[in-house]
């Protein structure tokens, strides 16, 4: 890699996969964040705010290589130690649970920060995230997946996300068959890989390979083809019926979150896919994903992830759900880009620098309107003297004018 020295030209650039966010997206994003951390208030969750920066350990605790590639390094320069930018929030949040609060009652936190990665990831091509999640700590039970799931369903229809479909899985149908065929740690690992692409020529060859029964290669290569309505549930069940105890207490599992989650939100639409496996290493349970009409890649993703807290001293159930806020501001982009701001454009204060304002006004008078009109939610910027532009260029849509001894807004000729 080559050294680049900017000229004054190019200073401007940021690197790749970094944005910055402008005014009027600023205040979509900012109102959007409002709203939803009100969203997960009224539902119970608490709001909690991490570091952005921690020691390398407890960032990826319970994660994946992936993270592992994904997380920015240093050395903190105090210590010593090896430390890392966080690249995902869900571990920072179980060690909050489990070593902060150790609470016996069930615990809901929510969470929304930036986060950093080496990579580009996701459907915004971003390596700086603005991620938003919720998690519930200390219920096992499928009540507490299927409310996890309506709080991911209700948070995408607040953004504007109505029209969502659901992908749900089970990392314990390919876990249990994988240790039931005797996969090492290694096999298992490549055949993951390849059940993530519907890979099946590599999955067929990876087995060939294998030193396993026909019984369970016929297995693992089937979860391929395991996709679709709930008919694949069915199916499966067919087909796993001498696979094991553990299969088969997936597949109820899976089932019974299916009919809550249908009861809950009868319209919602839920696709089956036995090979989603996102999260796998340190999802226990249930994983789903969601996804919006015309967009390949998922939009938000959840699921169950029990005793991720243990190497921080408590071992609880866990469930919940994560999103990128730039992903779902960029799929509403139609909204954002109509979202206006307008604002009031009031006489600057000192009446004798002003030419269009007599010495005589009582600027006591005008500042007390505009303490009024900004009380009541109002934008309200003053003129400054000699200023260029004029108030279309400042976003303003009306003037603060004196008449009759009294300050009303009037609305400008032309705004819209």
């Amino acid at each position: 890699m080559t050294d680049r020295t900017f000229s004054g030209k190019d200073r401007w650039l940021l690197p790749e996969g970094i944005q910055e966010v402008l005014p009027q997206q600023a205040e979509y994003l900012e109102r959007l964040r409002r709203e939803l951390l009100d969203l997960f208030h009224t539902w119970g969750y608490e709001l909690v705010i991490t570091p952005i920066i921690e020691y390398l350990e407890s960032l990826l605790i319970g994660t994946s290589d992936d993270l592992d590639v994904q997380t920015f390094k240093l050395i903190d320069q105090l210590t010593g130690r090896l430390m890392g930018v966080r690249a995902d929030m869900t571990p920072q949040v179980a060690r909050i649970d489990a070593h902060r609060l150790k609470r016996e009652a069930p615990t809901r936190l929510c969470y929304m920060g930036t986060v950093l990665r080496t990579y580009p990831d996701g459907f915004a091509r971003t390596r700086s995230p603005m991620q938003i999640g919720a998690e519930l700590y200390g219920h096992a039970g499928i009540e507490s997946d299927v409310e996890v799931l309506h709080l991911l369903v209700e948070t995408l229809a607040l953004t504007g996300i109505k029209q969502v479909h659901i992908d749900l899985g089970h990392v314990g149908i390919f876990r249990a068959l994988a240790q039931n065929a005797g996969l090492d740690a290694e096999q298992e690992m490549t055949l993951f890989n390849a059940l993530q692409r519907k890979a099946r020529p590599e999955i067929e060859d990876l087995l060939a390979q294998a030193n396993i029964s026909a019984g369970h290669r016929h297995w693992l290569i089937r979860l391929v083809d395991l996709n679709g309505g709930e008919e694949v549930l069915e199916e499966a069940r067919g087909l796993f019926k001498k696979a094991g105890a553990p299969v088969l207490a997936a597949l109820d599992n899976l089932q019974r979150i299916a009919a809550l989650a249908r009861r809950r939100m009868p319209s919602l639409p839920l696709h089956f896919d036995l090979a989603e496996l996102r999260g796998y290493h340190y999802q226990t349970g249930v994983v789903y994903a969601a996804f919006a009409p015309g967009h390949g890649q998922e939009i938000a993703r959840g699921g169950r992830y029990d005793d991720i807290g243990r190497v921080f001293g408590r071992a609880r159930p866990a469930t919940g759900f994560s999103a990128d806020l730039i992903t779902l501001i960029s799929l509403g982009a139609a909204e954002a880009s109509s979202y206006q701001v307008r604002a009031i454009l009031a006489p600057c204060m000192d009446g004798a620098a002003c030419q269009k304002r007599s010495p005589e006004d009582d600027d006591i008078e005008l500042l007390n309107a505009v303490r009024e009109l900004r009380a009541a939610g109002e934008r309200v910027v003053y003129a400054l003297p000699g200023a260029r532009g004029d108030a279309a260029e400042m976003g303003c849509d009306r003037v603060l004018e004196r008449r009759n001894g009294q300050w009303v807004v009037v609305k400008l000729m032309g705004a819209g």
